[in-house]
C-alpha cells in the first residue's frame, strides 16, 4: 500500500485538534511542548495540502470554518482510533478509556441514562463520562460530542441512528384534579378537560396526544390553561399540583402511579409510544469507549 501520510503530517493533525479543541495555538503549544510558530506553521500546513482554510484568524482568538469543523471531527475521531489501535497492539491496555461526551434530553437522561451510569463506569472504569443534558439538537463537529440520544432519527446521512426503546405513552392527573373534573371515558371527553401543552422544542407546535382506538393509532390536539416548552418534566409537574391532564412518558410517572400521587387516564386507549434513538456520527470504526457505551445501553435498555 503506498504512503499516504508522512510523520510530519500526522504530528501536524495532532496539534491542529489541538488548536481547535483548545481554540487557541498559544494553549496548543502549552499543552504539547511546542512554540506557537510550530502550531501555526503546522496548521498553515495541512491547509496548503487541502487547499481550504481551516480556521478564522483574528488578532484575540481562532474558530474553526465549516470546513474546518468537519475535518476536526473525522480526524478527532480517527487519532482516538489509532490511541486504541495502539494501546490494544501493545498490550497496554484493554479497557476502554478516554473521555466520552455524550448528549440526551432532560427527561431521558434522568430517568433512564443518568441511573446507569455508575453501573457502566463499574464495568469500565477507565472510562470518564460528560452527560450533558439539553432538549436541543447538537453540533457534532462544532461541539465535540461522541454521542447523542435524540427523540428521533436524525435526517443527516452522516449519523448512524440506532433505536434503543419504544418509551410508552400514559395519560395522568392528580386525585385533586379530577374529584372535580368532567367525565373522562374516551378520547373525545378531552374537549371537557384542561390539558397541559408542551411544545416540541424543534417546531415550537404543540405536541398532538397520541391515542390507540380500534387497533388504530389516532392524534388528539387538545387545549387547556397551561403551555409548557423545553423541558417535558414541567407539565408532569403541573400536573402533580393539580393542573390538568398531561400526557408524558410511563418511565417518569411510575413512581407517581404506584404512591398515587397521578393516576393513569384513557388506560383502553393506552399502549402507544416514542422512540429514542442513540445517533453517533458514522465511522468506519468506533473508539472502544463509544463501542462499550453503546453495547451496554442496548444491553440495558434495548427493547
Amino acid at each position: 500500500m503506498q504512503r499516504q501520510f508522512e510523520d510530519v503530517l500526522l504530528g501536524s493533525i495532532e496539534l491542529f485538534c489541538l488548536a481547535a479543541e483548545l481554540e487557541s495555538f498559544t494553549l496548543a503549544a502549552t499543552a504539547a511542548s511546542v512554540t506557537p510558530a510550530a502550531v501555526s506553521r503546522s496548521v498553515a500546513r495541512l491547509e496548503s495540502r487541502l487547499n481550504v482554510r481551516l480556521f478564522v484568524r483574528t488578532t484575540r482568538q481562532i474558530r474553526l470554518t465549516d470546513a474546518g469543523k468537519r475535518y476536526f471531527e473525522q480526524c478527532r475521531q480517527a487519532l482516538s482510533l489509532l490511541t486504541d489501535a495502539e494501546r490494544e497492539a501493545t498490550g497496554q491496555q484493554t479497557a476502554p478509556s478516554g473521555v466520552l461526551r455524550v448528549s440526551m434530553p432532560t427527561p431521558y437522561g434522568h430517568y433512564r441514562v443518568l441511573p446507569l451510569l455508575a453501573d457502566f463506569r463499574a464495568r469500565y472504569p477507565g472510562v470518564t463520562v460528560e452527560a450533558h443534558l439539553s432538549n436541543r439538537n447538537i453540533d457534532f463537529a462544532e461541539e465535540g460530542f461522541d454521542l447523542a440520544i435524540r427523540g428521533r432519527a436524525p435526517s443527516d446521512s452522516g449519523l448512524i441512528a440506532r433505536k434503543i426503546e419504544d418509551a410508552e405513552l400514559v395519560v395522568v392527573a392528580s386525585p385533586a384534579y379530577l374529584r372535580g373534573a368532567a367525565k373522562l371515558e374516551t378520547p373525545d371527553d378531552l374537549v371537557n378537560h384542561d390539558c397541559i401543552q408542551y411544545a416540541r422544542p424543534s417546531t415550537g407546535r404543540n405536541l398532538l396526544w397520541e391515542f390507540n382506538q380500534e387497533r388504530q393509532e389516532m392524534e388528539v390536539m387538545t387545549h387547556g390553561g397551561y403551555g409548557t416548552s423545553g423541558d417535558v418534566l414541567s407539565g408532569v409537574t403541573l400536573a402533580r399540583h393539580g393542573a390538568g391532564l398531561f400526557q408524558t412518558y410511563r418511565f417518569i410517572v411510575e413512581k407517581d402511579l404506584a404512591e398515587g400521587t397521578l393516576k393513569e387516564l384513557l388506560i383502553p386507549y393506552g399502549g402507544c409510544s416514542r422512540p429514542f434513538v442513540l445517533i453517533y456520527p458514522h465511522a468506519r470504526h468506533l473508539s472502544s469507549r463509544v463501542r462499550s457505551f453503546v453495547d451496554f445501553l442496548m444491553e440495558r435498555l434495548g427493547s
